[in-house]
Order: C-alpha cells, then structure tokens, then sequence
C-alpha cells in the first residue's frame, strides 16, 4: 500500500471530484493522504475532509508564500492542533523564489512566521511540514535557533542539493519526493533521492500540482503517488513493494497514524 504524505485535496479542482478520486486511489492502493492547509482561512474545509474521510488526515499552517490572508498567532495553531485528525504543522517554512524587487531582510514577515509554526510544533508535540524554496540556509539557520532535537518533521517536496538534504537529515528529518523525481530533467534530484536513505524518505503528489511522469502537465492527484514509488524503486534498486512498506511505515513513525484499506467515497 502507498500513502500520499502531501496533498491538496481542499482546492476546488480535486475536492470537485473526490469521489472519483478516492476511487482511483483505491484501484491504486494508495490507502491514506494528509491533507495539507495553506491558510487559517481553508483549515475548515481541510479539517473537514480529514473529519469525513477514515485514511484523511489534516495539518494546520500558514504557507510562507501566502500574503494578504490571516496571520496565524501561537493560540490559532495549537488549538486546532489539538484536534483529533490534526496530525502535523504546516505547511510552513521559507520561499524567497518571488523576491522581485523586495531583499531577504524584507522577508522577516516569512521567518518570524515560520519561528510561530516552530513554536506551535514545540508545544504540540506535532512535526512540521517544511516548504522551502530559494531559501535553503535561512531555512536550516532559524530552525536551528529552536535548538537541536527541539523540532521533527519533513521537507516536502523536495528539490533542493545534497548538500541540503544531509543537512536536513542530519537535524532529524524525513525528506519527501513528489513527481518532479520522475521529470526528466531532474537528474540531480535523483542522485538525491538515491542518496537519502530509505528509512527517511516519504513519497508526496504536492496534488493538484507537479503530476508525475507520464502525467505531467494534468492535474495531479494522491492516486498518482506510486509513480514516486517507482521512481525511487528503480534508484534504489529495489521491488517497488519495498518502497510502499518504507514509506508507509515512515509515514507512521513521524505522523503517528496509519494508513488502512481506503474505499471509494
């Protein structure tokens, strides 16, 4: 069985045909999701998908990227923390990818929000869900200052060097690949992926966005996610069976659940 560690199923052009999709994740034997939320504004309808559906589970968190929506104070993230299915903090972390004319010091509103998601994960005992982007050492370099062992989680979708990744593993996180691993300009990704050990890897969609080999270009969705599953099969040079078990059991170790026999909704 696979699970989907990274998903967006609250956006309209998957929550339209979830059950479509939750039939094809069960013809894929892709038995659980986390459903992933990007603002206070949309955690209601993350949560409620997670509320709805057994193998759904939801995360709370502001995305680093998203501006003009409600900034999350310590108090908003604990308590929907503390709700049953809420089992993760995030997404957050840095994205300095659209700067324009703006400089890294203008992006304090980033990494003081980002040290608010640290906080909440602390003091929740739940692990964060890492976005970063352009951003790499201030990421590491403010996770840091929380102290060493102080936070657990996961870079998701993850495209950064290796050089990052031992970083991150070295600090005590799992890493996530998503579909970009299968595109085909991403060989130094997949050195990557080889590189980063199995017992730390998770396998993401990052859906409705970055649709895997031979899907690129359409909407992405959880069902998709064991063409990941494949991909770091063929680099590690082991049955694709392996690498469901791996991650699934990766899965429950950092989020605390399992995933079981989805059905179609």
């Amino acid at each position: 069985m696979f699970v989907d560690s990274h998903c967006h199923l609250s956006f309209p052009e998957l929550r339209e045909n979830l059950p479509a999709i939750r039939q094809a994740m069960a013809e894929a034997r892709v038995t659980g999701a986390l459903c992933i939320c990007t603002t206070l504004e949309e955690f209601e309808d993350v949560y409620a998908l997670a509320e709805g559906n057994q193998d759904f589970w939801a995360s709370v968190g502001v995305h680093p990227d998203n501006e003009g929506v409600r900034e999350a104070s310590l108090d908003d993230l604990l308590e929907r923390a503390a709700r049953d299915k809420v089992v993760a903090i995030g997404e957050t972390g840095l994205d300095y990818y659209r700067l324009g004319e703006r400089t890294v010091a203008d992006m304090e509103w980033q990494r003081e929000r980002f040290r608010t998601h640290i906080e909440a994960s602390r003091r929740s005992g739940l692990p964060l869900v890492i976005h970063t982007r352009s951003s790499s050492a201030d990421t590491l370099a403010v996770l840091d200052e929380a102290g060493q062992g102080a936070t657990r989680g996961v870079f998701h979708c993850f495209t950064e060097t290796a050089e990052v990744a031992r970083a991150a593993l070295d600090r005590g996180f799992f890493i996530s690949f998503s579909g970009i691993v299968t595109f085909k300009n991403a060989a130094d990704l997949r050195e990557v992926a080889r590189f980063v050990p199995l017992d730390r890897c998770l396998i993401e969609t990052d859906s409705p966005y970055l649709a895997p080999m031979p899907y690129r270009g359409k909407t992405n969705s959880p069902a998709y996610v064991p063409y990941v599953a494949r991909q770091l099969a063929e680099l590690k040079q082991v049955d694709v069976e392996a690498i469901a078990e791996a991650t699934t059991a990766n899965f429950k170790a950092l989020f605390g659940v399992a995933p079981g026999a989805a059905a179609a909704a």
